[in-house]
């Protein structure tokens, strides 16, 4: 049989091969969002077997799981490893056309060598064995996979109150090159709806800042001192994962009420979380903009939607969906909110609907702003678009209403150490594009001034963007 994954995999044609063996293939990742554990690279973790390292992070891998009928004990549950890799391995033929079964084949192709068949419950135990002897190598661990991925910078999500002493740690290392920095997510802080949790974070937020907090004033204070403990230790970026955007107004006094009543213990109602929500979002976006970060939005997140899942195995498990809230409205009044008063920081907007690309393009260009070009700007195909058809949708949305050449490319948003190959990937699938459509005459066939604009989406549009 004819190799899947091989040097050609995706480029169907000279220019598009040109473009990636000679400009993408060897540029180093910035990885500016992420949710690989600081823990885990901070004691350079290493797994027992395969299906430690490649099933145990991953609820891509879990969802193709559960779709093919595997019970749940094989997914996260307490089945024998070997036995939860076979279950995987008899689902992958099934996945073809699902992103997984190209992600799948070039993580056992780059990480493992194992190009010269495909996973199936038939080779299962050739690809365990094999495998398994790879992960037993000296160079098998956290660091050793991020180092061997060419990752000069990556960014996890990292809780206001966290000490990041790992961080600490790893940038203590010098032996270690890869730059590993917290990125900013208060995302629990703005949970007011659930009473009882978000009390206790902010009596973790109290502890972390060292610090009472009893009115609203005072956790604003709180969360200021973090962020700048933050800044101090090398963050630039943040994210928020909202729902749904929002922007009810909501004055000082309603703001400084509602906090009261939800600190006090009482429950608050959906339109005061509403409110209390819109309003932390600008004050924070501010807060970002004055330390010079760069702001990220994700939204359209319908999580947690199994209960039975949720209650078993806790979030990110691989049950949540595409929401479908409203944006354009509540998101253009935000931008404008902060942009009027100057204090609109860099911006990246992620939904998780792909009806809304075009929508954010164009909203992006309302915002234009220095230093630097694209201020405001959609972010990669996040999560259920982050296949082929969903990167080309975007690229396609981003060429026509906005500056393709300016976008800061791709990103992992994974907790697995092997998801690189997803910068692989969108390489591959940006300079098939690209080069296609030189063969097609639809574009200038000049390989020197198309493999610059690769090169600035693969790796120096973000380098300028978040470091420069």
């Amino acid at each position: 049989m004819t190799k899947f994954i091989h040097d050609d995999f995706l480029l169907s044609c000279a220019p598009a091969r040109e473009l990636y063996h000679g400009v993408a293939e060897s540029l180093p990742i910035i990885d500016y969002h992420c949710h690989l554990p600081p823990a885990e690279i901070a004691q350079d973790r290493r797994w027992a077997n395969l299906a430690e390292v490649w099933l145990g992070a991953d609820h891509y891998k879990w969802r193709v799981m559960r779709t093919d009928g595997v019970e749940e004990r094989f997914v996260t549950g307490d089945a024998p490893a070997r036995e939860k890799f076979q279950r995987f391995a008899e689902a992958m033929p099934h996945a073809l056309r699902n992103p997984m079964y190209h992600w799948c084949h070039l993580e056992l192709a780059r990480y493992f060598g194992i190009d010269d068949l495909l996973l199936s419950g038939d080779t299962a135990e050739t690809v365990w064995e094999r495998a398994n002897a790879v992960v037993a190598e000296p160079w098998f661990s956290a660091r050793g996979l991020i180092a061997r991925s060419n990752v000069e910078a990556l960014c996890t999500t990292d809780d206001p109150v966290d000490s990041l002493e790992h961080h600490a740690a790893v940038a203590a290392d010098a032996s270690f090159k890869t730059k590993v920095l917290p990125a900013w997510r208060p995302d629990k802080g703005f949970a007011i709806g659930a009473t009882a949790a978000w009390n206790a974070w902010v009596d973790r937020l109290a502890a972390a800042a060292d610090a009472d907090i009893a009115t609203f004033d005072d956790f604003l204070a709180a969360l200021r001192k973090r962020h700048a403990f933050f800044a101090e230790r090398g963050c630039k970026i943040s994210d928020y994962g909202l729902n749904a955007v929002l922007a009810e107004p909501c004055t000082d006094a309603g703001l400084r009420a509602i906090f009261a009543k939800a600190r006090g213990g009482a429950a608050v109602t959906p339109e005061e979380e509403a409110k209390f929500r819109s309003r932390l979002l600008v004050l924070c976006g501010e807060m970002d903009a004055e330390a010079g970060w760069t702001w990220q939005l994700h939204f359209n997140a319908l999580r947690n939607n199994s209960t039975r899942i949720f209650r078993s195995v806790g979030p990110d498990a691989g049950v949540d969906s595409i929401g479908d809230w409203p944006v354009a409205a509540p998101l253009a009044r935000v931008l404008d909110e902060l942009d009027a008063k100057d204090r609109l920081p860099r911006t990246i907007l992620y939904s998780l609907n792909p009806r809304d690309n075009e929508m954010l393009v164009a909203m992006a260009g309302n915002f234009v702003r220095g230093p630097g070009p694209a201020w405001v700007q959609v972010g990669s195909a996040w999560w259920f678009n982050d296949q082929m058809d969903g990167m080309l949708r975007q690229i396609e949305a981003v060429s026509q209403l906005g500056l393709l050449h300016r976008f800061v490319g791709m990103l992992t948003d994974s907790r697995s150490f092997l998801s690189y190959t997803r910068h692989e990937y969108f390489r591959r699938i940006l300079c098939g594009k690209l080069g296609e459509e030189v063969a097609r005459g639809e574009i200038p066939n000049d390989i020197e001034w198309l493999g610059k604009i690769v090169a600035d989406i693969s790796f120096n549009n973000a380098n300028r963007y978040f470091f420069g």
